[in-house]
């Protein structure tokens, strides 16, 4: 684990160019990216305005941001980094868009699905010609450091996280997405900037008080950091964490396993069941558990009223209604169409 970080509270940061002057849009968003991510040298390619919005979290070790812009450079050239250090490393995760990026080795022609990782106060170029959505993933130098240890890879490094990646190297991708889509604006933003506790903006919105989960998120982007660029067995909390990832993006599939997950990891099924030990449970009660959460939304969702009860086992990964019917009713005391008129009659009369 890595070792105790400063007690700071979480804070979202929002920025769009939306309803800016277009000739302001370049320096407002410069700005933002000083204040909130890292700082850039940023112009763009053509003459066309600039749009662009950014979606910041702050949690007491990392910096996470969903970025989304038109065609644009970014450089950070020594002179520029001498006039704004970071301390930083940075990982970008290019969800949309091909992207150079050029750095004092050569450079990378980076697709969707990848990601790259370098350290923010060396000089670099990225460039954008179409476009880009990314996700980008900040740590202290120190903490990455600790966390990757003497066998991390040299910079800059690629690794793929789509569809065929490695199980680790997808969940991470995917906790930083899960975990941004958490604080995402529930409507357009309107004002250039935000600031706010996640606690209190959750309250605005109806989805609780979500730090608990903000602060195990870190805690699991630490683990899969160590998994994907350190030792590969080298973190049980990552090792857990891809699991329960491959897990979720496979609950339908009845052929889903503890032998099968451990084989995704990279570890045997006995490992594997050993960590889930530590964590309180085994592989197939977090599996059933899953599933049955699944099957309980499905069942309360009105866009999925047309389903029935046995649609709902089939994908929800159950091999028969009345097995579903039996776990669903031992787990919350209920049938599932009773949980479903409950649900309709919460609904209906608030």
């Amino acid at each position: 684990m890595p070792k105790e970080q400063p007690k700071r509270s979480a804070q979202i940061l929002r920025f769009t160019t939306r309803g800016l002057s277009p000739e302001s849009r370049v320096q407002l968003w410069e700005g933002h990216n000083a204040r909130a991510l890292i700082p850039l040298d940023i112009r763009t390619i053509d003459d066309s305005p600039m749009r662009s919005q950014q979606t910041n979290l702050h949690l007491p070790s990392v910096r996470m941001a969903s970025v989304i812009g038109t065609s644009q450079i970014v450089e950070r050239s020594e002179s520029f980094i001498s006039e704004n250090p970071t301390g930083m490393m940075a990982v970008f995760f290019a969800v949309e868009g091909e992207a150079f990026f050029f750095h004092r080795g050569g450079h990378l022609n980076l697709h969707p699905g990848q990601a790259v990782v370098y350290d923010a106060d060396r000089p670099f170029v990225r460039g954008f010609s179409r476009g880009l959505r990314e996700i980008v993933l900040t740590i202290p130098k120190d903490l990455y450091a600790e966390l990757v240890g003497p066998s991390g890879p040299d910079l800059p490094a690629v690794f793929d996280f789509g569809a065929g990646a490695g199980a680790s190297e997808q969940a991470l991708a995917n906790l930083l997405q899960a975990t941004l889509s958490m604080v995402a604006p529930p409507a357009p933003v309107a004002e250039p900037e935000r600031e706010a506790e996640p606690g209190q903006r959750q309250a605005a919105d109806g989805r609780g008080d979500l730090r608990p989960n903000l602060a195990r998120a870190e805690e699991d982007t630490f683990g899969l950091l160590r998994l994907v660029l350190g030792a590969p067995d080298s973190s049980a909390a990552g090792l857990v964490a891809s699991a329960k990832n491959f897990i979720e993006r496979h609950l339908a599939d009845q052929n889903l396993s503890p032998a099968r997950v451990a084989a995704a990891v990279g570890i045997s099924e006995r490992q594997l069941g050993r960590h889930f030990a530590d964590a309180g449970t085994t592989v197939g009660r977090y599996i059933q558990g899953r599933r049955l959460e699944l099957a309980r939304d499905l069942l309360a969702s009105p866009d999925h009223g047309r389903l029935t009860v046995a649609e709902v086992a089939v994908r929800s990964g159950f091999p028969s209604q009345s097995h579903f019917g039996r776990v669903f009713r031992r787990r919350f005391g209920i049938t599932p169409l009773q949980w479903r008129k409950e649900a309709r009659r919460g609904l209906l009369y608030g």
